[in-house]
């Protein structure tokens, strides 16, 4: 059987003569074959191509996404943080609070009067990954919830017991800071252990030292160990005590009021160095007076 050709005729304009090429049928259908597949592999590769293309894209628009997520969560962390922080201080506020209005006695301080709703354990992020458990927001709002309830408690309260708050020791007799708490501690004079019954508050000579509460100068003199002191009655069986001091601003039979200069830093006394011993006294006994301070 013969061979079929495909002939393509060639002829030149500046020329008469013509050129043919004959390709045999077999060949064009391999060349058109050849040509349609190659076409398709194209098209798949620009398919593939332009897939490529708006995958990585979709990529770099996740990465974006994640990296805002992660800025977000960091940002609700800090907040959750902040919030658990403020809380902690309202509550121990409470708690102070409720001792004033004599709801829980100061040696129960740790325990959680008038408060409720929410664990501890609630609060807390995840130990094992970093990131906001899903009831810490709910626990958080429910002790913030506990925390407003019992404090417009207090407020109502203490609207109708303005006279027994105004008798009660509630801020710093002066400003500098505690170098020595109420309770246990050895005795900077014998080396011996003692029961230290007030707090020193170390200060700069001359400081003023005001009453904690209103009441009545029930006693103003010079003692070996306390040196110059001021004692103060409040009533409702508080009283007062104020040590070493270099001068005093009041006399005995005086009345004063909460925040009023009674007297002024010294070293008078069993003193070594210029600080103001202060005690409060709850009928007759003495007790911490950190349980009643309520100012910062």
């Amino acid at each position: 059987m013969a061979k079929k050709f495909i002939s393509i005729v060639i002829v030149p304009n500046w020329k008469t003569s013509f050129r043919t090429i004959n390709i045999p049928q077999k060949a064009v259908r391999l060349m058109i074959g050849a040509g349609i597949s190659f076409l398709v592999l194209f098209v798949f590769f620009l398919l593939d191509y332009f897939s490529m293309t708006m995958t990585k894209a979709r990529y770099r628009e996740l990465l974006k996404e994640t990296a805002v997520q992660k800025e977000t969560i960091a940002t609700y962390e800090s907040a959750i943080s902040q919030m658990k922080e403020t809380i902690r201080n309202f509550e121990d506020y409470a708690r102070k609070i409720n001792v004033l209005a004599g709801l829980q006695s100061p040696e129960n301080l740790k325990g959680e009067p008038g408060l409720g709703g929410g664990e501890k354990g609630d609060l807390s992020l995840s130990p094992q990954r970093k990131g906001v458990e899903p009831g810490a927001l709910q626990a958080i709002k429910q002790r913030a919830d506990a925390v407003e309830k019992n404090l417009n408690y207090m407020l109502h309260f203490f609207e109708s017991q303005t006279a027994v708050l105004a008798t009660t020791p509630t801020i710093w007799p002066t400003v500098g800071w505690v170098s020595s708490s109420f309770g246990p501690r050895i005795d900077p004079f014998t080396g011996r252990n003692a029961f230290h019954a007030g707090l020193d508050i170390a200060t700069n000579l001359n400081n003023p030292v005001v009453a904690t509460a209103d009441g009545v100068v029930i006693q103003v003199g010079f003692d070996k160990y306390k040196g110059n002191f001021v004692s103060v009655s409040h009533g409702n069986g508080f009283s007062t005590e104020y040590w070493h001091l270099n001068k005093y601003a009041v006399r005995s039979g005086q009345k004063v009021n909460r925040g009023q200069v009674i007297g002024y830093v010294g070293k008078t006394g069993k003193a070594l160095g210029p600080h103001l011993h202060y005690e409060v006294h709850l009928n007759g006994k003495p007790i911490n007076p950190i349980h009643y301070i309520i100012e910062e």
